[in-house]
């Protein structure tokens, strides 16, 4: 299990929540799914996330069981606080880099 604490949803909910209203055919996310997945012990990690422009981002590839499928998680840290940024569900190729971290353990 990772040190890392659950993100701060508080400003991006509707976001994840409603990501098919931005991008049609998308899936919503509940934020539940996304604290789901971050919680996974199997999950990816990647901090900082490197394909973060600020450098401050994390990157979080995880199974969410209510969701059924896996979910990459964005968040960053801001004044001590780690914020809830975007979740969706992953790509192919975020899959696989899950899949291969389950079978290493």
């Amino acid at each position: 299990m990772h040190e890392l604490p659950l993100p701060d949803w508080s400003l991006n909910r509707v976001h994840i929540e409603l990501r098919s209203l931005r991008k049609p055919g998308d899936r919503d996310i509940l934020v539940e799914w996304a604290n789901e997945a971050w919680q996974d012990p199997n999950a990816d990690i990647a901090d900082p996330d490197p394909k973060s422009k600020s450098g401050i981002s994390v990157r979080l590839i995880g199974y969410s069981p209510s969701a059924g499928f896996v979910i990459t998680v964005i968040a960053f840290r801001q004044n001590g606080v780690l914020w809830g940024s975007t979740a969706w569900p992953s790509s192919r190729a975020e899959r696989r880099i899950y899949d291969a971290k389950v079978v290493q353990k």
